[in-house]
């Protein structure tokens, strides 16, 4: 049992959760660009504030690691690094994918997600981060929220997926689904978002058993190297 804050900045999402015993108390979240290096800061503050918490009753700091944009990641696992060393707590990380899929196992419960039970009940979910053009950052889960596959980096085609495709109905959902949408013409697209508040859970389970990262030496799952594209702009 433990009380967690959870860091989600791997998409154009900046978002902050404050969770007890793996139910969540509090959230603040924003799509509004990519300014996350200020507002996680802001967005923690105000959690803390709201839920009458100090940082001393904390007793870790959770962190979607990736995979997703590089300067999101960097972003908010130094911020999650930088607390945990100064409240000298556990860091705890949890896939992007993983809490991708948590958030779309939540809303299905909740009844506001665009699919039909039966539907559901055949499907495997597919979430999916976008990693520019066709390609998308991906995993195969349950509807348990069990992985099946490991993650990819999956450039998009007709033929992709072919063998869930085949046995399962394929739900897509993120950022990076609602361009794939005409090329795997048979899956269900439906909107869920990222979200701090799919790490709540994974990150209760991963302190309960005490599976926790080592602060100076983690690093994010980027999946692929970050390249520098240099400017075509002449130097003058």
């Amino acid at each position: 049992m433990a009380l967690i804050l959870s860091i989600e900045t791997g998409t154009d999402i900046c978002s902050v959760a404050l969770a007890n015993d793996g139910e969540l108390m509090a959230l603040r979240e924003s799509d509004e660009g990519r300014d996350h290096a200020k507002k996680v800061a802001i967005f923690v503050d105000e959690l803390l504030k709201e839920t009458g918490v100090q940082p001393s009753d904390l007793d870790a700091i959770a962190v979607g690691k990736g995979p997703g944009s590089y300067t999101g990641l960097r972003i908010g696992v130094s911020f999650a690094k930088g607390m945990c060393y100064a409240l000298d707590i556990p860091l705890i990380a949890v896939g992007s994918l993983d809490a991708l899929t948590e958030v779309a196992r939540e809303d299905y419960d909740a009844g506001i997600l665009d699919i039909e039970d039966e539907e559901w009940q055949q499907a495997v979910l597919c979430p999916m981060v976008d990693a520019r053009r066709m390609e998308v950052y991906t995993q195969i889960f349950g509807i348990e929220g069990v992985a099946k596959s490991d993650v990819v980096a999956e450039v998009v085609t007709d033929e992709s997926f072919t063998m869930w495709r085949k046995n399962h109905k394929l739900v897509i959902f993120g950022n990076g689904a609602r361009k794939c949408t005409e090329t795997l013409g048979d899956a269900i697209f439906v909107e869920v978002a990222p979200s701090a508040r799919g790490i709540v859970r994974l990150a209760e389970e991963a302190f309960a058993a005490q599976r926790f990262e080592d602060i100076a030496y983690f690093e994010p799952f980027y999946l692929k190297d970050f390249i520098v594209i240099p400017s075509k702009k002449r130097l003058l």
